[in-house]
């Protein structure tokens, strides 16, 4: 998603999806540990997706 799309949500979506997100990478991480994650790159991207959220919440909260 990009940035521009994230911050037409509210602060409580994007804390929703930021844990979705997170949960989403642990999950991710795992699969990676063990094998069987196709695209690694995927990692990146989820990653990605978490700073993108973080920075969004931190500008509406100030």
């Amino acid at each position: 998603m990009k940035a521009k799309d994230i911050r037409q949500n509210s602060i409580e979506e994007l804390r929703s999806s930021l844990k979705d997100a997170r949960k989403k990478y642990l999950d991710m991480r795992f699969q990676h540990a063990a094998g069987t994650l196709k695209t690694p790159l995927e990692l990146r991207r989820v990653r990605r997706e978490i700073a993108r959220l973080l920075t969004v919440i931190n500008e509406k909260e100030k």
